[in-house]
């Protein structure tokens, strides 16, 4: 079992300790702003989470990335516990194939719908509470 520890610091702001160790500072306050707030992270672990499967799948299909950039939007619910009710991942890739020419558009495709029905453990959670959609767009 993994165990993160989150520590009360003040106000709605607290220190969280991953279980793999790593230091975090959160603020559930967005008026003061002075951390990510749990939700957002939420948001960050769907696409960090997509695009490492995105990675790992492209580059098993022998497609080079130059770059991949995710940006994900959400909706939450109006009344508590303002779950997320909507969610839309965008990747923004730019690439070449084995051969150097441009990225190959179903192996993007196919990688995209890995992650999303498959692979990515996050967007499984996620789509429990929140129409899900992912897509992407390939720059020249």
């Amino acid at each position: 079992m993994q165990t993160a520890m989150i520590r009360w610091q003040q106000d709605e702001r607290f220190e969280a300790v991953t279980p793999s160790g790593h230091h975090l500072a959160l603020d559930s306050d967005r008026k003061s702003n002075t951390g990510p707030g749990p939700m957002e992270l939420l948001l960050v672990a769907l696409g960090s989470c997509t695009a490492t499967d995105m990675v790992i799948i492209l580059g098993k299909k022998r497609q080079k990335l130059e770059s991949l950039d995710v940006s994900v939007s959400g909706e939450r619910a109006p009344e508590p516990p303002q779950v997320w009710t909507r969610l839309d991942v965008v990747f923004h890739v730019r690439g070449r194939n084995g051969e150097g020419g441009p990225i190959d558009e179903k192996a993007v495709a196919d990688a995209v719908r890995l992650s999303e029905e498959k692979y990515c453990s996050v967007a499984a959670m996620l789509r429990k509470t929140a129409a899900l959609t992912l897509r992407y767009e390939i720059g020249r």
